[in-house]
């Protein structure tokens, strides 16, 4: 099985994998935890790592008593928190050397300035809500460094939204994985978790371009 295949067989799988890996190697499994909800929290480049449907697993788990919720919470907050902040980092850092400020035809300082502005006024709840979606988790806080938002003000909400997603999901999990209606229907819900939070991007852009337009 390629990399690829093995990804989405993980993502849609992830709570029989999770499972496996926690009988198979025990302890190692928080290690394994921290890695991927930091690696998709804090590399532009790797939004697809499953993130909700992670979380809620792992509440199950913790349910069913083969795992320690608080350390798990622990670890899983730790991730999502520092995940996001080397995420700002990188955009704070990165963006300055791709586009060269003035001196080149990329930057629009324009653009610049009002995205810097709308970070600083409205950048505590999109960080916030970010957290509950698929891909914008990964990429607003990268496009708050770009945008040069103030690294407290981006400290502090980034500890409100990480505490937030994983302590709500997990707990969410805790409460509700072990249900039998829903773990029979598990599957179904990884999938609401992957589809419906891009549904509903999807529409708001939508209706945010009709506003523009009419």
């Amino acid at each position: 099985m390629d990399i690829v295949a093995f990804l989405i067989d993980f993502i849609l799988h992830v709570d029989v994998h999770l499972a496996n890996f926690v009988a198979a190697y025990g302890p190692w499994v928080y290690a394994l935890l921290f890695l991927i909800v930091f690696v998709e929290t804090g590399v532009v480049v790797m939004p697809f790592l499953p993130g909700d449907s992670l979380l809620f697993v792992v509440g199950t788990l913790c349910g069913a008593g083969l795992m320690d919720l608080p350390l798990a919470l622990a670890v899983l907050a730790s991730a999502a928190i520092l995940g996001d902040q080397c995420n700002y980092s990188i955009g704070r850092y990165v963006g300055p050397k791709v586009f060269q400020w003035e001196n080149t035809r990329f930057f629009n300082r324009h653009a610049f300035d009002q995205a810097h502005a709308f970070y600083e006024k409205y950048g505590g709840v999109t960080i916030i809500l970010a957290r509950f979606f698929p891909f914008l988790r990964t990429f607003v806080p990268f496009v708050a460094g770009v945008a040069q938002m103030t690294r407290s003000k981006f400290t502090l909400y980034n500890l409100v939204g990480g505490l937030l997603w994983v302590g709500g999901v997990t707990t969410a999990g805790v409460l509700f994985g072990n249900i039998p209606w829903v773990k029979e229907h598990l599957d179904k819900i990884i999938w609401g978790f992957i589809l419906l939070p891009g549904v509903m991007v999807l529409i708001g852009a939508w209706r945010a371009r009709r506003a523009a337009t009419t």
